[in-house]
């Protein structure tokens, strides 16, 4: 017995692993071709889905196909979200990558299909909304001592608007990348790319405030090293985006804002604000941590259709 199963082994040792199906570069033709020959659809939707389909491939860059996750995908659509894409055309997009995952499956390229639990689809603005610096103000100081983590919620909210850094990296912000004392920190953003951001001074009084006080407090007697991240959780744990995302909605609502408002709304508040106050836009484009310039224009809008709906308002000849 141990002689076969050795001999066996030494069959197979030699063998080439067999690799998981690849994409062709004709893919995109076939999909286009199914689309026709198989769906009935349009050819200006054919035209359509391909250029869609093109999007999607050069964001996935060189990820093997079936290495796609939901994750992925969700993070997919929302870089066309930060583009500002239309509505309708973010809609598409996900049609779009539903029927390619489904024509993969037919094809026997994917077993599972990443897209079969996206997002429906759903209506998005094509300007980012910003809130104006006395509403920041409101929400800012929004949270009170009554607040079981008030300090902590505070110091969340400052971080979000004086580095416009995104919900996911304010959560996973560690101690050991947060220099008050040199007004900055360092963060990690989407391809682990790392920037640094300032911090301004009220935001640092807040956050040594936190530090000290609350954010010791949920450590006790802990051994500090098993604590790295600097917002924690009521179990010393790093507090989750989903949860900051829901207390950022719940302070919304005490300060009387939209009750739409979302971590990313303090970000393009950020952003917008800067360019009020005249930032060159490379400078906004580095602090925001965007891979291209083009991402970061949307804020030239923001502030046009402002200034629009200020001449319109008080011009007399308007």
């Amino acid at each position: 017995m141990g002689s076969k199963l050795r001999r066996l082994r030494e069959s197979t040792k030699d063998r080439p692993a067999v690799e998981p199906p690849r994409l062709k570069a004709d893919w995109p033709k076939r999909f286009a071709q199914y689309l026709r020959s198989e769906c009935h659809l349009a050819e200006n939707t054919v035209a359509a889905y391909s250029r869609d389909l093109r999007r999607l491939l050069s964001w996935l860059a060189n990820k093997p196909i079936h290495q796609v996750r939901l994750t992925d995908l969700s993070d997919y659509v929302a870089s066309l979200q930060e583009q500002q894409l239309a509505a309708s055309s973010i809609s598409r997009a996900i049609v779009s990558t539903r029927m390619f995952f489904k024509y993969l499956q037919l094809e026997g390229i994917v077993q599972d299909d990443p897209s079969d639990l996206m997002a429906t689809q759903k209506m998005w603005e094509r300007i980012p909304k910003a809130i104006s610096p006395a509403a920041v103000d409101r929400f800012l100081a929004a949270p009170r001592k009554f607040d079981t983590f008030w300090q902590r919620d505070m110091a969340i909210l400052e971080l979000l608007y004086a580095t416009g850094c995104r919900v996911s990296e304010v959560s996973n912000l560690l101690l050991a990348d947060l220099h008050l004392n040199d007004g900055y920190c360092q963060v990690e953003g989407k391809g682990s790319k790392q920037r640094i951001v300032p911090i301004g001074a009220r935001a640092v009084q807040v956050i040594e405030q936190y530090l000290s006080d609350q954010r010791a407090a949920i450590i006790g007697e802990r051994e500090p090293d098993g604590f790295p991240w600097v917002i924690l959780s009521r179990t010393g744990k790093r507090l989750r985006r989903e949860a900051i995302w829901e207390l950022v909605k719940r302070y919304a609502l005490r300060a009387d804002l939209d009750p739409n408002i979302s971590p990313h709304t303090l970000r393009h508040s950020f952003a917008t604000h800067l360019l009020a106050g005249g930032a060159d836009l490379r400078q906004i484009q580095e602090l925001l941590g965007h891979a291209s310039i083009q991402t970061t224009q949307i804020y030239t809008q923001v502030e046009s259709s402002r200034l629009k709906r200020i001449h319109q308002q008080f011009h007399p000849r308007a």
